[in-house]
């Protein structure tokens, strides 16, 4: 039987070297035989531990031969669970820097949790001014999706534990519907959070905007993840967000003002590029949908010209003119 103090035999390795620290940490002299009792292992297994707390995380575990016992050869304050250098920690505050446009989100709270972790861990490892270093990064992120927290959260939750939710979705300029949805994946796409999932009534996989959605309940319902679904090769063909049935080769040719700026980013998963003659560049994606990479055409305006397909070329140019025909009348509309 199991005493209340002790683990059993299934506790991973880490578990169990930190309650030996504890033991340690306490100055008891204590042996491999009461250790074992007391974690319900082997003396063997208890050998291997000590042996790996002293050679590698550097902890001063001593054996005294004249009292057959294990002890600390000087106080240790923490556990050494993690072991960064200043570089990676430094990129990890960063992270979390950016990250804070999330607060208040089960993801926000578990990094924040998570840092504490890591602040105990490292202690007298590493030296450096997490403020003064971070002052001099900033992030600007424009375009936040205004999503309702608590909606997030319910959906964070239904995702992890596989329940079937239902909510109100109001598509724009449209009455809201009534969704039954078995939530497979939740994406940041462009600041915006959607939710991937088998839509029930529709019998098909469906992207949701979180902001669209209200009344949201998680059922009882349990459902298993198709053992296919990835969202890296869901979203694999999309521009942004939206996910397309299609299959289209976009050719695009900027002009030699914008090569350089397009060189500066990775735009997509299936970006070719191809150097012009006259220094422009020549930009082919494999996407599933026209409508967002349309968008972000025009907003290169005269810099950007649509080789492939015909029909982005022909909607960039009619959007184009739909511009000019507005600024014209702007410009003969008087002044109020």
């Amino acid at each position: 039987m199991t005493s209340a103090g002790s683990l059993p035999s299934s506790r991973p390795p880490l578990a169990r070297m930190m309650r030996i620290h504890e033991v340690l940490q306490d100055g008891h002299l204590t042996n491999c035989t009461k250790l074992a009792e007391r974690l319900e292992v082997s003396t063997k297994t208890i050998m291997r531990d000590l042996a790996f707390m002293r050679d590698q995380l550097d902890l001063p575990v001593e054996y005294d031969p004249r009292t057959y016992s294990w002890s600390y050869g000087y106080p240790v304050r923490s556990f050494p669970t993690v072991r960064v250098s200043e570089g990676e920690l430094l990129a990890l505050l960063v992270a979390q820097k950016a990250l804070e446009q999330y607060e208040g989100t089960p993801y926000h709270d578990q990094l924040a949790h998570a840092f504490e972790k890591l602040s105990a861990a490292l202690h007298d490892r590493v030296s450096f001014s997490a403020s003064r270093s971070l002052g001099s990064v900033s992030f600007h992120h424009q375009g936040l999706s205004k999503a309702d927290l608590r909606v997030f959260d319910s959906l964070s939750r239904a995702v992890m534990q596989g329940l079937e939710v239902e909510f109100e979705y109001a598509k724009p300029q449209s009455a809201p519907e009534r969704r039954r949805v078995q939530p497979y994946h939740l994406a940041n796409r462009q600041n915006a959070w959607y939710l991937v999932g088998h839509d029930l009534d529709r019998s098909d996989l469906r992207n949701f905007a979180v902001v669209r959605m209200q009344s949201v309940s998680v059922t009882a319902r349990r459902f298993e993840r198709p053992a296919d679904f990835s969202p890296e090769r869901h979203y694999g063909r999309s521009f942004g967000a939206f996910v397309g049935k299609g299959d289209h080769t976009v050719v695009v040719r900027f002009r030699p003002e914008a090569a350089p700026l397009i060189k500066e980013r990775v735009w997509h998963e299936t970006l070719e590029t191809r150097d012009l003659p006259d220094g422009g560049l020549e930009f082919t994606l494999r996407l599933d949908s026209l409508d967002e990479v349309q968008r972000w055409i025009l907003g290169w305006g005269a810099l950007a010209e649509v080789v492939e397909p015909p029909e982005l070329a022909r909607a960039v140019g009619e959007a184009g003119e739909a511009v000019a025909r507005l600024y014209a009348a702007g410009r003969r509309r008087p002044r109020a």
